[in-house]
């Protein structure tokens, strides 16, 4: 029964972030900000199109499929997703993501097996581990980026009380597709400051 709901509450939060992907993409196309009214009804239109079985020789609702490529997101992609399309929605700041660039680059080659040290298992109760990621959302709320610090909490919880499958507290904070979202934003970061300083250089030429 519990693993029943469990999957349920994993369907429909997959479902809310694929709808989520694509009215991000819509608004990327368009270039302009859609009204709040709008984003709700295509969030509502969206997800229920993902929630629930289509037929048409699909067994499984269009989520499941979304999930079995991707699994399942951490709460802090999932949650920066979501928060990215509120009204006055803030980005996150370019020290977040260098952290977690930083940190990704960092975790994934010694996760797969290219030293002897595991990171990945520091997940499963480290002591030393829960401390340093309190430390990374206390520097977020340094940082002035309160949201950060209220992300990283939610992971907590929810690593607290399961809401995922995995125990490991690794993948309630980090996945793959947040550290390429975190590492391209830091390279377009580093390039429109090589644009502008670039373009400053050549206003302020001499003659």
């Amino acid at each position: 029964m519990m693993n029943s709901f469990l999957q349920t509450i994993a369907l429909l939060e997959m479902a809310i972030t694929s709808a989520m992907i694509i009215i991000w993409g819509l608004q990327k196309i368009s270039q302009k900000e859609f009204p709040f009214a709008v984003k709700a009804v295509l969030l509502l239109a969206l997800a229920n199109l993902f929630f629930w079985p289509l037929g048409m020789s699909l067994e499984l609702p269009l989520a499941a499929y979304v999930r079995g490529v991707t699994g399942d997101l951490s709460i802090v992609s999932t949650l920066l997703l979501w928060s990215s399309l509120l009204p006055g929605n803030k980005s996150a700041p370019i020290s977040f993501k260098f952290g977690i660039a930083l940190i990704a680059l960092g975790f994934y080659p010694f996760a797969l097996g290219l030293s002897m040290i595991d990171p990945y298992g520091w997940g499963y109760g480290s002591i030393a581990f829960f401390i340093a990621v309190l430390i990374f959302a206390v520097i977020c709320g340094v940082a002035n980026w309160s949201k950060g610090v209220w992300i990283i909490g939610f992971a907590i919880i929810a690593w607290g009380v399961h809401w995922h499958e995995s125990m490991n507290l690794w993948d309630y904070l980090l996945d793959p597709f947040l550290a390429i979202w975190a590492i391209y934003g830091l390279c377009s970061a580093i390039l429109h400051k090589r644009k502008e300083k670039a373009r400053a250089g050549y206003l302020f030429r001499p003659g």
